[in-house]
């Protein structure tokens, strides 16, 4: 690379320069400017290959098989959504899934004491945990004075009555209603307290670590008590809120504490999720829709594997294997291309779940499109998983994008370094030979005054001394400092 290279480019190497005492002096020689550039290029490459590597690990490497197999899955989950979850009451894994809750709730009641001897049945053990985890907010309705309040009944007072509701601001309400001995509830955007709910409760503990203590065990046993309904409910029973609808009461709690306005919106939701748990959405039907979705999951996953087992093994020679590369190379958690054939399996399976719900709407509806119907048979669980594989799609494409535009930028850092490089190694050739400058040394040493000689010629003509002006013999330097003096 010539200087006109450098010229036509417009590229220059700046050095620092200083003066002292009329001394000039480089802050850094060409040699030092050369060995920290090259380390510069070395972590430039290095950052690239790493960015190269990860923008590998973010790109999917999906094949048609995959997708198909990821496509049949969700479709298969899908047909079991419709044809064995659809809504409760109507729903042969709803059954299963009562009988598992009902089962869970015994062997919780036996853990705290109960005898199953005398009375193996479910209401015996719900009775039994309803009187060892007593609270003050079981209010039913049924003789109560909230049933003439807020229309509070068997039916819906675990919905709405706050401290029976799985979630933090529930905890919250039932400590604070035990503590207090008052009872909340929630009803027609209304957030209603009502004092002294039970004359014969009283918190255990002696003081306020263990009141706390106690207060905790007794939200827990109590909805565990009634996961599987009351010990007078008859046939299934009104369980636990869903987790996943009982926010809308956490809502309106909230808002009317903070004295915000309730919106017609937050009421029309909050009473949606009151109708359809009124018809058996409660969190034992919720976990039976979590059952598809988590079929879906494990047969994608698993298919992944075995494709990438088949694969190793036909293509990895039996000396070269290893189970760290085994796992490696079949691992289906961390890698994008199992999380993006999880997207197509629940994008599918959410595909024919939102359809089914949509045509049972209309034709239920006679004519109108019945919200209460789709609600019921919209799998709200495999919603959430698309969800989240969506949020993840999008979060990695848009990290790979930003590590794309990276790359360009140290690509384009790499080439000025390169140019830079070019340009330390013209200047060294130029004026960093020491081989030539200590022509001054010999000649303090007449042995070698011809070599002194022919290193100042060569040194002239690379510094681009005019032709005529170069001094190549000891005579042409006799005569030049004759004609100075002659000047002078």
């Amino acid at each position: 690379m010539d200087d006109n290279h450098f010229a036509k480019n417009n590229i220059c190497v700046q050095m620092g320069l200083s003066v002292d005492d009329d001394k000039y002096e480089f802050l850094s020689d060409v040699s030092k400017a050369l060995a920290q550039a090259e380390t510069e290029l070395q972590e430039t490459q290095a950052q690239i290959a790493e960015n190269l590597e990860t923008i590998k690990l973010l790109t999917p490497e999906c094949d048609k098989l995959d997708y198909a197999l990821a496509a049949s899955s969700g479709a298969i989950c899908g047909v079991i959504d419709v044809f064995l979850v659809g809504k409760p009451g109507e729903s042969p894994l709803g059954n299963i899934t009562d009988k598992w809750f009902e089962n869970r709730t015994k062997d919780f009641a036996k853990l705290c004491g109960w005898d199953s001897k005398e009375n193996p049945s479910v209401s015996s053990a719900i009775k039994f945990l309803e009187k060892k985890f007593k609270i003050p907010y079981d209010q039913r309705g049924a003789g109560d004075a909230a049933s003439w309040i807020f229309n509070l009944n068997p039916k819906n007072h675990h919905f709405k009555s706050l401290a029976h509701n799985p979630s933090v601001l529930g905890l919250f309400f039932s400590i604070l209603d035990q503590f207090a001995n008052t009872s909340h509830f929630v009803s027609e955007g209304e957030l209603i307290s009502l004092q002294e709910a039970d004359g014969k409760f009283e918190l255990r503990g002696n003081n306020a670590i263990s009141k706390l203590f106690c207060g905790f065990a007794n939200w827990i046993g109590h909805l565990v008590s009634d996961t599987s309904g009351s010990s007078g409910s008859k046939g299934r029973g009104m369980g636990v809120p869903s987790p996943l609808w009982c926010w809308t009461n956490d809502v309106i709690a909230i808002k009317r504490k903070l004295k915000i306005p309730v919106s017609e919106f937050d009421k029309s939701v909050n009473n949606l999720a009151l109708q359809i748990y009124e018809k058996g959405y409660d969190a034992r039907f919720q976990t039976t829709q979590g059952i598809p979705v988590f079929i879906n999951e494990l047969v994608v996953r698993l298919m992944y594997s075995i494709r990438r087992f088949i694969k190793y093994i036909s293509t990895t020679k039996a000396e070269e294997r290893s189970l760290s590369l085994l796992w490696k190379t079949c691992e289906p958690f961390s890698n994008a291309t199992v999380k993006r054939m999880l997207t197509v399996a629940h994008g599918t399976f959410c595909l024919i779940d939102v359809g089914d719900a949509v045509i049972r709407g209309f034709i239920t509806g006679g004519g109108y499109f019945n919200v209460v119907e789709f609600v019921l048979r919209l799998n709200i669980v495999g919603i959430g998983r698309l969800s989240i594989s969506l949020f993840g799609e999008m979060t990695r494409t848009i990290r790979k994008s930003d590590l794309t535009n990276e790359v360009y930028l140290l690509d384009r850092k790499t080439d000025i370094i390169n140019y830079y490089i070019d340009g330390l190694k013209l200047l060294s050739n130029i004026y960093d030979d020491r081989s030539l400058i200590n022509f001054i040394d010999d000649f303090e040493h007449s042995d070698f005054y011809l070599q002194a000689f022919a290193k100042s010629v060569e040194l002239a003509e690379k510094r681009n001394v005019p032709e005529d002006k170069i001094l190549r013999t000891k005579e042409d330097i006799d005569e030049y400092f004759v004609v100075k003096k002659n000047e002078i």
